[in-house]
């Protein structure tokens, strides 16, 4: 149950994580999910930080600096997802569903 689980920090869970991602991506992907505006759970503030990381692609479009924040991006959704599958398994299609209009919205 989610409940007895110990509580986490988000570097925490993102160290543990990303452990094996090369070292640029673990930075930017750390970055990007400090930097999150939400408050809530890791998922909720991962799936933040990975709509702010399709922003910066968006306003550098076409441009290969982006790169890194759109590998960024499918990350920190990708990371989104599995935290929420590790606390609500149940509730992990209610929230992909949730990311979609975001993240069409964003494009």
């Amino acid at each position: 149950m989610a409940g007895d689980r110990p509580l986490i920090s988000l570097p925490e869970w993102l160290a543990r994580h990303t452990s094996g991602a090369p070292p640029a991506l673990r930075r930017r992907v750390s970055e990007l999910a400090s930097a999150a505006c939400v408050e809530g759970s890791i998922a909720e503030r991962l799936a933040d930080a990975g709509r702010s990381a399709l922003s910066a692609v968006e306003s550098h479009h076409g441009d290969r600096s982006a790169a890194l924040d759109l590998l960024a991006a499918d990350a920190l959704i990708t990371l989104a997802l599995l935290a929420q599958a590790e606390v609500a398994p149940a509730a992990l299609a209610d929230f992909a569903r949730a990311l979609v209009p975001s993240v069409a919205r964003s494009q």
